[in-house]
């Protein structure tokens, strides 16, 4: 595991922003919804701070919907996950579980990727 952590700031007007340390030069960062990559992603260097860059991402609209959706925040070049959120819509706070279960199917269906992938690599 390494170093880098991504820290939720805020979430205002459908901008998720948070800040990356750790990571060096400028890193590779992706979001995922549903297994999509979601575009818009946002990483700039902090002046007078290195090693920090600002994180936004706008959420976009049209994949909010009844129920619990869950963002994964990932290192593009590894695949180490850094950071998750999750908004959910329609449905009392009570049923926050949903949320957890939700991650870890993401989070499943991203260690199948990779052992698959991990598979071929090693196959030839």
């Amino acid at each position: 595991m390494s170093d880098v952590q991504l820290t939720k700031t805020r979430v205002r007007g459908g901008v998720w922003e948070g800040v990356l340390t750790g990571a060096g030069a400028k890193p590779a960062l992706e979001v995922l919804h549903l297994e999509q990559k979601l575009p818009g992603l946002q990483v700039t260097e902090i002046p007078g701070q290195p090693g920090h860059h600002a994180v936004r991402l706008p959420i976009p609209a049209s994949i909010l919907s009844e129920g619990v959706q869950t963002f994964l925040f990932r290192n593009a070049a590894s695949g180490e996950k850094l950071a998750h959120f999750t908004i959910i819509t329609g449905v009392a706070m009570e049923d926050d579980l949903r949320a957890e279960i939700d991650l870890l199917r993401a989070e499943l269906d991203m260690l199948k990727r990779a052992f698959r992938r991990h598979c071929l690599e090693t196959m030839g």
